[in-house]
């Protein structure tokens, strides 16, 4: 059997569970993706020798933070910056094809996981190449009652390219749809 570890040795931050982030660094790290979204090329970059796979995945391994922090502050902003227009999002809503089709559903689904007293974690993340997969989970902070959880895999081309296909099983324990006083705490792209 593999000996456990931390998957986040050497990234710049560890999600894995509550606490282990502080704010200045949080704010660093919204500051990275915003920088990191406007990378994204309008074509789909080719992977050659001037952009190869070691690129591609150490790029991942670095947006893979700012994207976390981006989900606990319910920046759907820049999360949704993260995907490219032709984005395939295959989960139990979907299929999603384009960034506007599941606009609305996932916004539910960033209100519930970015509410007030819950904190989202990720305690498994892993990189190959253009593919990130991780599973996470919600906590409420007070009573340390399991809200969600769900596994994803994101194809995603570095930050010259971005997400374009997104996997996902997600479960919900608590809520399905969040109340509008949830949703208007995501921030949206103007």
């Amino acid at each position: 059997m593999r000996k456990r570890h931390n998957y986040y040795i050497n990234l710049s931050s560890d999600y894995s569970r509550p606490g282990l982030v502080s704010s200045e660094v949080g704010d660093r790290l919204i500051e990275q993706a915003i920088k990191i979204n406007s990378l994204k090329e309008s074509v789909l970059p080719e992977i050659n020798s001037s952009y190869p796979m070691e690129v591609i995945e150490q790029e991942n391994k670095e947006w893979w933070p700012t994207h976390c922090e981006a989900l606990r502050r319910g920046r759907g902003d820049i999360l949704s910056g993260e995907y490219r227009d032709d984005l395939v999002y295959l989960c139990q809503d979907g299929p999603f094809r384009g960034i506007e089709e599941q606009k609305e559903r996932e916004k539910h689904w960033w209100a519930l996981i970015a509410q007030p007293n819950v904190t989202m974690c990720w305690p498994i993340v892993m990189f190959h190449n253009e593919h990130v997969y991780f599973e996470w989970k919600c906590i409420d902070d007070e009573t340390n009652e399991l809200i969600g959880k769900g596994n994803v895999t994101w194809v995603r081309r570095g930050h010259r390219g971005g997400c374009y296909l997104k996997t996902e099983q997600l479960t919900y324990f608590r809520d399905v749809f969040a109340p509008e006083s949830l949703l208007s705490l995501i921030t949206t792209a103007e």
